[in-house]
């Protein structure tokens, strides 16, 4: 015959246990891929501050946001973002910047306030769209103040196809994507003759 409080101590131990499973969470970053080893030249004293980076209000949160047709998202609970979505951008736009333009003083606008940039580089990005084992897109407006009251402005659409089907594949992409966006910034950037 079993007691009564055996079975309720099995009880306990087999909720506990059903309890204990709890999915684990994932934390990515748009890390900047590092560019390819060039010689050393002189780092230019050019200074750009990148942001302030807006991000559209579904996409604005913790949680990645996942396109899964046309008219619906998913928010994956389970697969955030290690930071701000607009700092994460602001900074690997920055990183980018740097090597690009092989410029030592480049900041994100989250930063510790560095100064006054000769350089600021406003970006809002309009799309931010993540479908898994197809494609990242951002599609963003940018505009660029440089010395003298200069303005330049552009809008980049970019789409950077997923290597593989899971979470990691999306944001390497939404990486490259970036690199991209940087690209066209940096260009723009670099006709405006206003480097030194």
């Amino acid at each position: 015959m079993i007691r009564p409080h055996a079975l309720a101590a099995c009880s306990l131990a087999a909720f506990l246990a059903g309890c204990g499973s709890v999915p684990r969470e994932y934390h990515y970053t748009l890390g900047a891929q590092p560019a390819a080893a060039t010689a050393p030249a002189p780092q230019s004293s050019f200074s750009i501050a990148v942001g302030p980076v807006t991000v559209p209000e579904g996409v604005d949160q913790p949680q990645m946001v996942v396109q899964v047709a046309p008219n619906r998202v998913v928010i994956e609970e389970y697969h955030r973002w290690a930071s701000p979505l607009r700092s994460e951008i602001a900074l690997v736009i920055a990183a980018h910047l740097s090597q690009m333009l092989n410029a030592s003083r480049v900041w994100s606008y989250s930063q510790a306030n560095l100064g006054k940039a000769d350089c600021q580089v406003l970006v809002d990005v309009q799309r931010f769209d993540s479908t898994l084992g197809d494609a990242a897109v951002i599609e963003a407006l940018w505009t660029i103040r440089l010395p003298g009251g200069v303005a330049r402005t552009g809008r980049s659409t970019v789409r950077e196809p997923a290597t593989g089907p899971g979470f990691d594949a999306i944001v390497a992409a939404h990486g490259r994507a970036l690199g991209r966006l940087s690209q066209e910034i940096a260009d723009s950037i670099r006709a405006s003759g206003k480097l030194p």
